[in-house]
Formats: C-alpha cells, sequence, structure tokens
C-alpha cells in the first residue's frame, strides 16, 4: 500500500465519502426500532433490548464482517459486489452445477445494491429536513417541498461534477460526527445505567418477550448497520488502512454515543422518542443542528449517486449493461464520471419515493430490503472466494462465515416481513434490473455466437487481400474476436473492393481487474499479409480509450497517430426472429436495447470525424 493511502487525508476522505451513508442513520435509526417495539412510550427494558441490538449488530455486521473479513477480498485492490463478482466468476464459470445459480445470485445483488443509490438520497434527506419539524409544527408541510428542491439541486450540478465539493466532504462529516459524540456523550453522562444495553441479555430477552413483533424490532436495528456495504465498495477509493482507521478512531464511536445517548434521553423522558437526536440539542441550536444534519445528508447522498455511476460503468465492463453514454468531469481524477441516463433515472426515482412515502420513517421498510440482500449476496461470494481461491478448509469457512450468513439470513426474513409496508419497492426495482442485466448478457451470448459463426478466420486473410486494390494510409479495424476478421473489414472489401497499405486490427479487451497496468496496455502481434493486431486491455472500472490504446503502441515503437488513420466500425443491427413466449420476449429486449446503446465512437473515446460506421444485420 502506497504512502497515499495511508496519509491523513486519506482517512479524513474515507470518512466524508465512505461513511455518509451509515453516519446518517442515527436520524431515523433508534427511533423506528423503538416503535416497533409497541404502541406508547418504550417501557426501559425494551429501551435497553434495541440498543442492545444495535451494540451487538455493528459489532458484527460492520466491524468483524466487512471490516475485518470481507475487506480482505479485494480485486486488485478494489472492492464492491461487482469487484467480487469479477473476482469469482472465472472460477464459477468453471463449475456449471452451481455456477450458474452464483452468478444469478450476483447479479441480483448487484441490482439490489443499485437500488441503494434510489433509496439513500431519499430517506437521508428527509430525515434530515424532518428537524424543522422541532422548530416549529407548522413547517411539517414543508418537509417534502423542502426535500425536493435540495435533490434537484443535487442532482443538477452532477454533470458539472463533484471534484471541488467534494474536498468539503471530509471536514463536514468530521464535524458531524463530533457532534453525534458530543451530544451522545453528554446525555450518557446524565443516565449511566444506558451503558448496561452492553450486555447481550437485554436484545435476547427483547426478542424472546415481543415475539410478535420480533422480525420488525430486527428491521428497525437492521437501519443501523445499512451502509455497511459502502466500506467494501469504496474501499478501492481510498485503502483498506484508512477506512479501518476511520471507522475505528471515529466512525465507530461516534454511532455508538449518539445512539445510546439518545437511548439515555429517552430513559430520562419517554416522550423524547419523536426524533431523538435533534432532541438532544439545545434550543438556540437547533437550527444549526438541522442545517449540519442536512449537509451530511446531502453527502451520503452524493457518495451514493456517484456510486451508482461507478456501479454503472462497472456493469457495462462485466457485459452486464449496454454501452452507455459517459462524460469524465475531472481531467485530474479517473474515476469522476457523468452517466446522463442514470443520473436522470435515479433522479426520477428518488423524487417518487419522497412524495410516495413522504417520511423517513415510511422508508424505512424499503430501504432495509435492499441492503439486507446485497449483504447476504456478499457473505455467499466471500464464501466462494474463500473455498476457491483462499483455499480455506471447511470448517474455517463454516466457523467464519456460518454465523454471518445466519444473521445476513435473519435481517433479510425481518426485511421481508415488511413486504406490505414498502419493502417491495425495492424488490420491484432490483428484480427489474436484474431482468435487464441478465437479457444483456443472455442476448450478448447469442450476438456473439451469431458472429462467430459468420465469421472469418485470420487465416483466410491472405485470400482476402489477393484480389483487393491497395490505396495509401493506415486503416484501424476494431475487432470483438481477435482470432477472426473484422466485420467491419469484410464488408469494406465486399462495398469497395479496397483495403489500405497499413492495416490495423484493434481489439479492446475487458479484463477482470478494476486497472490494467499501463505499462502492460498494449500487445502487438503481426498477422499475415502484414495485417497489425493491438489487443488493448481496460479495468472494469477504467474509461476505454482508443487514443490511449494508440499512445502506448507508439511507447512500443509502432507509430500510430489517430489524425492519420482512418478508423471503422462494425456495427450489428440485430433483428430478433419471430418467436413467442419468455425467450422471443428477451431477443426482443436485447435488440431493443442493443440498437439504443451508445456507439462505439463515443464508448471508445474516438476521434469522431476519421470514423466510418459500416452495418451487419444479425438475426437471433
Amino acid at each position: 500500500m502506497n504512502r497515499k493511502r495511508l496519509s491523513a487525508g486519506a482517512t479524513l476522505g474515507a470518512i466524508g465519502v465512505v461513511y455518509g451513508d451509515i453516519g446518517t442513520s442515527p436520524l431515523y435509526a433508534l427511533e423506528q426500532s423503538l416503535n416497533a417495539t409497541g404502541a406508547g412510550p418504550p417501557q426501559p427494558a425494551a429501551l435497553l433490548g434495541v440498543l442492545s441490538l444495535i451494540f451487538w449488530s455493528l459489532l458484527a455486521i460492520v466491524t468483524l464482517k466487512y471490516v475485518m473479513l470481507i475487506m480482505r477480498a479485494d480485486n486488485a485492490g478494489e472492492g464492491g459486489i461487482l469487484s467480487l463478482f469479477a473476482l469469482v466468476q472465472r472460477r464459477l464459470e468453471e463449475t456449471p452445477r452451481w455456477g450458474r445459480a452464483i452468478i444469478a445470485l450476483a447479479v441480483m445483488g448487484a441490482a439490489l445494491f443499485y437500488c441503494d443509490a434510489l433509496i439513500t438520497p431519499a430517506i437521508s434527506v428527509l430525515g434530515a429536513v424532518e428537524g424543522l419539524e422541532l422548530l416549529s409544527p407548522g413547517l411539517t408541510h414543508a418537509v417534502v417541498p423542502a426535500t425536493l428542491v435540495i435533490i434537484v439541486l443535487l442532482f443538477a450540478i452532477q454533470s458539472r461534477g463533484t471534484a471541488h465539493v467534494g474536498r468539503l466532504f471530509g471536514p463536514v462529516m468530521v464535524l458531524w460526527f463530533a457532534v453525534l459524540a458530543w451530544t451522545g456523550a453528554e446525555s450518557i453522562m446524565r443516565h449511566p445505567q444506558v451503558l448496561a444495553a452492553l450486555n447481550p441479555e437485554y436484545g435476547l430477552q427483547l426478542l424472546r418477550t415481543h415475539q410478535g413483533v420480533s422480525l420488525a424490532i430486527l428491521g428497525g436495528v437492521f437501519l443501523t448497520v445499512t451502509g455497511g456495504e459502502a466500506l467494501y465498495a469504496d474501499m478501492g477509493s481510498f485503502g483498506k488502512g484508512p477506512v479501518r482507521l476511520a471507522w475505528f478512531a471515529v466512525v465507530w464511536p461516534a454511532l455508538l454515543l449518539s445512539y445510546f445517548g439518545q437511548g439515555a434521553l429517552v430513559l430520562g423522558d419517554p416522550a423524547a422518542v419523536h426524533k431523538p437526536l435533534f432532541a438532544l440539542v439545545p434550543a438556540p441550536a437547533l437550527p444549526w443542528m438541522v442545517v449540519l444534519a442536512t449537509l451530511a445528508a446531502i453527502i451520503a447522498s452524493q457518495a451514493t449517486i456517484t456510486g451508482a455511476f461507478s456501479v454503472t460503468r462497472q456493469a457495462v465492463q462485466l457485459d452486464l449493461l449496454p454501452r452507455l453514454r459517459m462524460l469524465q468531469t475531472s481531467a485530474h481524477e479517473h474515476g469522476h464520471i457523468f452517466v446522463p441516463v442514470v443520473n436522470t433515472f435515479v433522479f426520477i426515482a428518488v423524487c417518487i419515493f419522497v412524495v410516495g412515502f413522504g417520511s423517513s420513517d415510511a422508508l424505512g421498510a424499503a430501504y432495509g430490503a435492499a441492503v439486507s440482500g446485497t449483504m447476504g449476496v456478499t457473505t455467499v461470494l466471500g464464501i466462494v472466494l474463500a473455498t476457491s481461491r483462499w483455499n480455506w478448509s471447511g470448517w474455517k469457512v463454516a466457523l467464519c462465515f456460518g454465523p454471518l450468513l445466519v444473521i445476513d439470513l435473519l435481517y433479510s426474513v425481518a426485511n421481508l416481513a415488511k413486504f406490505a409496508q414498502g419493502a417491495w419497492v425495492p424488490l420491484l426495482f432490483a428484480t427489474l434490473l436484474y431482468g435487464v442485466f441478465m437479457t444483456w448478457r443472455f442476448g450478448r451470448r447469442l450476438l456473439r455466437a451469431a458472429l462467430r459463426a459468420m465469421a472469418v478466420p485470420l487465416k483466410e486473410l491472405p485470400q482476402l487481400l489477393a484480389s483487393a486494390i491497395r490505396v495509401p494510409g493506415t486503416a484501424v479495424f476494431l475487432v470483438s474476436e481477435p482470432h477472426y476478421v473484422p466485420t467491419a473489414f469484410l464488408r469494406n472489401l465486399d462495398h469497395n473492393h479496397v483495403a489500405h497499405e497499413r492495416i490495423v486490427f484493434l481489439h479492446m479487451e475487458f479484463v477482470r481487474t478494476p486497472r490494467q497496468d499501463p505499462g502492460d496496455r498494449v500487445r502487438i502481434d503481426t498477422l499475415p499479409e502484414g495485417v497489425i493486431l493491438i489487443t488493448a486491455r481496460f479495468g472494469f472500472m477504467e474509461t476505454p480509450d482508443v487514443s490511449e490504446a494508440l499512445k502506448q503502441s507508439r511507447v512500443r515503437g509502432l507509430k500510430l497517430f489517430g489524425q492519420d488513420c482512418s478508423f471503422f466500425l462494425g456495427w450489428h443491427l440485430v433483428r430478433p426472429r419471430p418467436r413467442g413466449g419468455y425467450d422471443g420476449l428477451r431477443r426482443r429486449l436485447f435488440a431493443w436495447m442493443q440498437r439504443r446503446s451508445t456507439q462505439a465512437v463515443d464508448f471508445y473515446r474516438m476521434p469522431d470525424r476519421r470514423v466510418i460506421v459500416l452495418a451487419t444485420q444479425v438475426e437471433l
């Protein structure tokens, strides 16, 4: 690990980006957990039971599972469910009996993780703005409009990039966690008996005595660990060390002090169960607390929106989505991208959630269902990784992952129990996204098979070029299958009956690692008739760039300049054959997506004025 990743700046950045989601959970999590215990003010035993469940859940799920165990499963330093999917995918494909089921599970996990980006802005901003209710009861009706205004502004600035605003994330979140810790500690000192909740017996006793609502209680408690997946997903941006240091030194202590401080307040005054976090603050400071909470919620929302852009790029590179238009918003930070269609989709979904649910309490049921599913899938993929790549023995896997899997299943059931209260919403969104992912994956397999059946092997190049008239210049043909002649090359010969003096086949390959070493970016081979094959390799978190491929080719002695080349692209126009049933529907949906995917000119950052597109119709 390099020094940059071990720096205080990286730790500050981790606090600002990685922990924005889980850091805003105190706005609503304890209140919803206590409300689940029954009508009326919470009894002391129920309060201590909820706090006990919160403490042990944070310890087991976030600290032990993610910080200590899952963060070991890095893909060349990167984390997240799609990175983990890429890490184990090759091994899964070698075991077709279980591989298909686990791959489908991983894709569903990615779809559920995507739903996190749809719900987090809604629940976080709503939870913060609801502090207006304590300033004046008359402001209750202003909560939803004010939330929508903030969300509109937040999504409006996405196309401008967030590099400058991002520098403020760390200091603002440090201030937020400091306020959580300070207000919580003061309250605990007034009612130190609340610390008895550290005894797990209180949590177990609560579940035994409230069996009828135990799942609802667990569903509320689970809201305290939502955002835990972000620790793993954003690990590559800052490194394991800073993420772990930020958790142990700042975030975990602040969260515990806040939850126990809120509990101490309610223990002394059961009527304070409504918005207890804001009730910890003196009345003169309450407006500033609302402002700070809103800023923290915006930061949490920004982190998930940026994450949605990154996950989209990973999904495209891993062949789960069609090519989408992506814009680089920073000349210095490669990871700063903007995906217009995703921004629009997430914005509309967030507004629907805000208007449709109307409060953070109502959204809590929907939120937990998406995150618990993702966490369960992460545990399953972790088991596959431990057995296949870490070579762990069966007893070691059972000892480490068995209890975590049981906890994940328990919380998944608890969140599914809230199906009618809103859990169906992220499940519906995730199912639709899963259908899109798997349809594109299915269609791409069919398309590759159809193109392979039509393809001409490279060994036939001499025959193809024998009768062609050679003209001056350099032609670069993009090729998807490096062992076959590009379809654009064949169409050019068919229509123009000429070939350039210098012919280059360029294969843009996506590897299963997040980033490719620039020193090993390109590989150059000479084919029959002097045709040159360049294989340019890019990681699934990188933006493929033809200019970068040509630059690295020049470094290796091949003099290729974009302004001197003509670029030929093959466009495959998919026509689905008439077919009924589900299979026919999938083929038609794939054809529709394929026709509307971003053109390779934009996706591969090609000099569009020097590109010739030649179409080939393919029936599926």
